[in-house]
Parts: structure tokens; sequence; C-alpha cells
């Protein structure tokens, strides 16, 4: 058998019986041969009996406004203006500044294991299409270890704001396969839901909403996104991010509202590093986390995916790109911590987010991508429940990058 490399003795994330290992054979870009002892006259790297899984999938990320506390500093004293903080900057975003930014988040994201990513970038008056171009940019000089697509929306207004919807139309008219929003930050934002999908319908494109951000279940969104979703035939192709007042629905209503978002196929991304930092600062004391249950949305047919949001901004002022630690982060928040609990919080960063960006080849099977990952673990509970460390990535079957396992030191 012609082969280009041999992962032997591994543990497929997919597998049924994760007793047993197996080699993983790659020749062209893709996985050519999954069997034991594979013989080929090729490289052969031993992962010694880890965890190998498809590589992990951002889908909700803001690269543009990402590493800018050197210039915008979080709230003081459990404050609540990021927004505004955020947009008081966002003219001195410059192409080659957002570039540079997103450049040391992108690698670091890779460095940690995805090999797929949806970031978010935002084409208000105040920054115009200077976030956009430098995405554009990053994606094509960056694709030989991610597929970086890119959301456009206008985060500060729209329906009001006759320029920014020019700008998320030229962004459309530029190829961004996604259209977003931001509804609660409007002026009209049933208008800007409704214009976001005409505008979908228009370009062809998917659609992935910030929605529903806040501490109770009052004017929730998500009604009138389902009633669209399912008018415009846009089913599977429909996300929307945050969800936070879907914490703060009872069992019953829940259930209710996951049957709804299964039925329409709305995908919900749940972002727990920002919702848990900006979530109940409206009280000084028995403070909710604001998280939405993905497990319980799942348990109700909704496909769900976990993602990382923010990093190093207002929002979120901390972050190191671990979309495994965000995973971890999440269980702990939602209080999921059982075998099968934990798997599903894995499969939230890979094979889910996969149906959501429509990658039909994703997975470890034979005549798909080799986009792979070797983790420092032997199951995908495992993984989440120790923040597993990754060790090697591969993207179309070229290594991307080698991490090594730390060496304790013995006298």
């Amino acid at each position: 058998m012609a082969l280009d490399l041999i992962l032997g003795n591994a543990r497929p994330a997919n597998t049924a019986n994760m007793s047993q290992t197996v080699d993983i054979g790659l020749e062209g870009g893709k996985v050519a041969a999954i069997e034991p002892n594979l013989d080929a006259d090729c490289e052969r790297l031993d992962v010694e009996g880890r965890l190998v899984s498809s590589g992990l999938i951002e889908t909700h990320i803001h690269l543009d406004k990402s590493r800018i506390l050197d210039r915008c500093s979080p709230s003081p004293d459990r404050g609540r203006d990021h927004m505004a903080r955020v947009a008081a900057i966002k003219d001195t975003f410059t192409v080659e500044d957002v570039y540079e930014r997103a450049r040391q988040t992108l690698e670091e994201c890779i460095l940690h294991g995805a090999t797929h990513m949806r970031t978010h970038v935002e084409v208000d008056p105040n920054v115009g299409m200077n976030s956009f171009e430098a995405l554009q940019q990053l994606a094509k000089d960056y694709a030989w270890a991610i597929d970086l697509e890119l959301c456009v929306f206008a985060q500060e207004g729209m329906s009001n704001v006759p320029e920014a919807d020019a700008n998320v139309e030229e962004g459309l008219k530029r190829g961004a396969p996604v259209i977003g929003g931001a509804p609660s930050y409007d002026a009209d934002g049933a208008a800007q839901i409704n214009r976001i999908f005409e505008l979908a319908r228009e370009y062809d494109t998917d659609v992935d909403i910030h929605l529903d951000i806040g501490p109770t279940t009052h004017d929730m969104d998500i009604h009138q996104v389902c009633d669209l979703t399912e008018q415009y035939g846009l089913g599977g192709r429909v996300a929307v991010g945050h969800g936070t007042k879907y914490s703060c629905l009872p069992p019953d209503e829940l259930k209710t509202l996951g049957q709804r978002l299964s039925d329409t196929g709305v995908t919900v991304t749940v972002l727990p590093a920002t919702d848990l930092f900006v979530m109940g600062r409206e009280r000084d004391h028995n403070v909710i986390r604001g998280v939405a249950d993905a497990n319980a949305l799942v348990a109700h047919g909704v496909n769900c995916c976990l993602s990382t949001n923010n990093v190093l901004n207002p929002f979120t002022p901390f972050g190191d790109c671990s979309l495994m630690r965000i995973a971890n982060l999440y269980a702990n928040i939602v209080q999921r911590g059982t075998t099968d609990e934990l798997d599903e919080c894995f499969e939230m960063m890979t094979h889910r987010p996969a149906r959501l960006i429509g990658r039909d080849d994703y997975g470890i099977a034979v005549g798909n991508a080799a986009d792979l990952v070797v983790w420092d673990a032997t199951s995908r509970n495992d993984a989440v429940a120790r923040i597993a460390a990754p060790l090697y990535g591969f993207k179309n079957g070229r290594r991307t990058f080698t991490r090594s396992r730390p060496e304790l030191h013995r006298p």
C-alpha cells in the first residue's frame, strides 16, 4: 500500500471500541486506511495509544477585535460598558493592525488543534471594511493550516445605519459566505433580523446571529429567527450565538424551545467564557451564570456547538485560544461530568460544528480529509476532563505543529 504517513497505535475519536488501537494511513491529503498493523514504505509516527480526532472547529470567534487590552481596558468594578469601550477605539483598527492581532490569535488556535474556523467580522462605519480586508488576506495566508470563513455583520446597529447596511452587503459581494448580526444593539432589532434573512436569500449565504443575550426570558428573538428559517428554507444553515436567556428557562419551556429549534434546523452556539464574564452584572449577590445548557438542548434534538468568542478584550479579558479549555469550563458551569456528557462536549467542538459549516468530508473515515489532531489523552471524555494538550496537528495530511510533552526531571 502506498502511503505518505502512518499514525500508529491510535485511538480514533469516533471508534466504538476505545480499548483497541489501530493504524491510520494518510495519502494525498486524505485518510487512506484505518486498520491494525499497516505496512508501507513511509514515515511512521507511533502515537502510543493516544486519542486522534478530526481537527477542532471554532464556529464563533472575533479575530478582528482580539488582543486590544493595551488600548481598551475592561470595565472596572463589574461595569457593563463593554460594547461602548470597544466601539470607541474601532477607528484605530487599520488593515495592518487587525491582520497582526488576528494572526497571533489564529496561530494560537491552530496550535490548540483548530483546523476550521468561522470568524465574525465587524463592518460598522467606524471601522469600515478594514477588518474584512485584513481577515480575507489572513484566510488566504493560512489556508495551509486552517479553513477560515468570514461572517460579516454590523455590531452597533444596522437597520438605522445605512452605511452599516451597505458595508454588510459589500462584504457579501466580496464573497463572505455567512451573514450575521447583533439585533440587541439595533434600534429596531426585528427589522435587522428581517434584513439579514433577506440578504441571506439574495446572496445564498448562511446566517449566524448574536441572539437573546440577557438575564431574563423577556423579548426573546429566537421565535422570529425560527419562523424566518422555516419561511426561507434555511434549515441547517442558521445559527445563533450566546442564547444566555435560554439558561433562564424552566425545563418544560426549554424542551418546547428545543423542539422548535430542532424542527426548524437552527443551531445554538454556546460561548461560556464571554457569557460567564459579562452576565449577572446587574446583581450584587447570588450572581447568575448565564450559560445555556447545550447538553439539555442536544437531548431535545438541537445541534449545538461550543466556541471561544472573544480573546483578550473587554468582553473577555482572558484566553489562550484553547477550545478544549472552553469545553472544560462549560462542563463545569452547567455541571456535566459523566462520560457520556463529556463525550457530548467533545462532539460540540468537532462533528456538531462540522454539520453547521456543511463539511461532508469531516471525520476519521477513509476518503475524508486528513485534518487530524493527536491528543495527550485516551478518550474524548478524558481529553475534556483534563484539558488535554494537542501533541500533533495535520491539515490535509501535512503536519502543521508539534507540541513536546513536558518532562519531569527526577533527582
